[in-house]
């Protein structure tokens, strides 16, 4: 299969599933995990519509970014090593793993160095698998408020990963709990002004997570396919 015929089958899943939740398909936005494929093949990605890129390590995604650039908006959707923070910010639209004070400090230090706002997602561990990075849930709110001595980080949403092994409708739980996060979030005001985004679901569970309020979806193998 093509990647056109595969990007037009994904959109119409994305579509029914905002049709059963009630939802506007246009409140859903799609990042092509390229991690696992070439440059061309990422190329082609971007020709065929697509628009938001995802990868994971800097090591990576630099000879696709180098080669690409600003024809996408980059998301950097891997565990951030702080020492990797100085090669993200300034390139990648957002960064989706924030989930410790040490990285905070080096995201602001280095957006501050180039007079930006870094958009932030924060990455909370749901399912509680020890396998997983992000804050615990009950951690959320009290990193949040340690983030106004970082006025060069601006968080836009939160972000989770569901089980792998799951059935996509054990996911439920998980992203249903990412989206009740956020509203306390938000109802108790912490940060001073509104989170309005999540980013959950992958090409296993996308539909779940579109019925539980994802507003990004992470879609690797499902759009691009997968080589080596």
């Amino acid at each position: 299969m093509g990647m056109l015929e595969r990007i037009r089958q994904v959109d119409a899943r994305i579509t029914q599933s905002c049709e059963r939740s009630g939802r506007d398909r246009k409140d859903v936005n799609v990042i092509a995990v390229t991690k696992y494929v070439s440059i061309d093949t990422t190329r082609e990605a971007v020709q065929c519509g697509l628009k938001h890129l995802g990868e994971n390590r800097w090591q990576d995604a630099q000879a696709k970014w180098e080669a690409i650039g600003s024809e996408a908006a980059w998301h950097f959707i891997g565990h951030l090593q702080t020492n990797k923070v100085k090669d993200v910010i300034g390139k990648f639209a957002a960064i989706h793993s924030l989930d410790r004070l040490s990285l905070a400090k080096e995201v602001d230090k280095h957006a501050a160095k180039l007079g930006t706002v870094a958009d932030c997602f924060l990455q909370v561990n749901v399912s509680g698998e020890q396998s997983k990075y992000g804050l615990a849930p009950e951690q959320l709110i009290p990193f949040a408020e340690q983030l106004s001595g970082y006025p060069n980080i601006r968080v836009i949403g939160l972000m989770t990963m569901a089980p792998f092994e799951a059935e996509a409708e054990e996911t439920r739980p998980v992203f249903r709990g990412l989206r009740e996060l956020r509203d306390r979030l938000n109802s108790q005001g912490t940060l001073g002004y509104p989170v309005p985004h999540l980013s959950m679901g992958m090409s296993n569970d996308f539909e779940v997570a579109i019925e539980e309020g994802a507003t990004w979806i992470r879609l690797g193998t499902v759009l691009v396919g997968k080589e080596g």
